[in-house]
């Protein structure tokens, strides 16, 4: 899921854009908001984001400020929302290389399309980046199920589906799933949960973390099922996991 910084000085308006669509459908998460220059520069030094969207409705001059301090040293995707016709502000947009600029009013459909193509570009970069960093540290060219295995590893906190992966990697699904049970003897979701329950075995018994921290990092929001999975796979709790870890260590 790819984060989204909105910047917006009204409340009201940004929750009218967060109900327009179903965000997490288009592959975006609106992780945070920011009210002003100074306030997005804050979350900007501090945390990093896939895309950012600036409303100009309220500022046109601010917005467009705004825009010009991120392409100062960043090039993420920015889409510029509520703009006028006004030809010096287009001329501006498109120096600082926008992703888009929808005009106001802002419709569902404009911003919908905005966002599969921003994500359609985030995704190939992403592929090429994956690719590039298992070479590096395997020296060789990667097969696909090596791609699949090492995302699954740098993305375990995150909700991975082998639908999304195969999108990203241009492959079938099916065929995607089917290559990778030959080749590993386990289907991809059985891999999957392999993995994140060695992951939280591993956090329980070296970490002090608690553990809706553990099943977080893991890629569970939800603690309970976190909990059903855990003790189906190693057949105990959490807790009785780290208590026994503990007294064997």
């Amino acid at each position: 899921m790819y984060k989204a910084l909105h910047v917006h000085p009204d409340t009201i308006s940004r929750e009218e854009i967060r109900l327009m669509l179903p965000w997490e459908q288009y592959g975006f998460r609106l992780h945070e908001y920011a009210d002003s220059l100074s306030d997005a520069q804050e979350i900007l030094s501090m945390q990093t984001f896939d895309l950012i969207l600036i409303d100009l409705k309220f500022s046109q001059t601010a917005g467009m400020r705004i825009c010009e301090q991120i392409r100062e040293h960043s090039r993420v995707p920015i889409i510029l929302l509520g703009g006028s016709h006004d030809f010096q502000l287009l001329r501006k947009a498109i120096a600082f290389q926008v992703s888009d600029y929808i005009v106001h009013p802002v419709q569902p459909e404009d911003l919908a399309a905005s966002l599969c193509k921003v994500k359609k570009e985030l995704d190939a970069q992403y592929s090429k980046r994956l690719t590039l960093s298992y070479e590096n540290k395997k020296n060789q060219n990667p097969s696909i199920i090596d791609l699949v295995k090492h995302y699954v590893q740098e993305r375990l906190h995150e909700n991975i589906t082998l639908k999304k992966i195969s999108t990203m990697l241009h492959f079938n699904c099916a065929y995607l799933g089917q290559k990778f049970k030959d080749q590993e003897n386990m289907s991809f979701n059985e891999y999957l949960l392999q993995q994140r329950m060695e992951k939280a075995k591993f956090l329980l018994e070296q970490t002090d973390m608690r553990i809706y921290e553990i099943a977080n990092q893991v890629g569970y929001t939800e603690i309970d099922w976190f909990y059903k999975k855990f003790k189906e796979y190693t057949g105990s709790s959490a807790n009785e996991y780290r208590k026994q870890s503990t007294v064997y260590a």
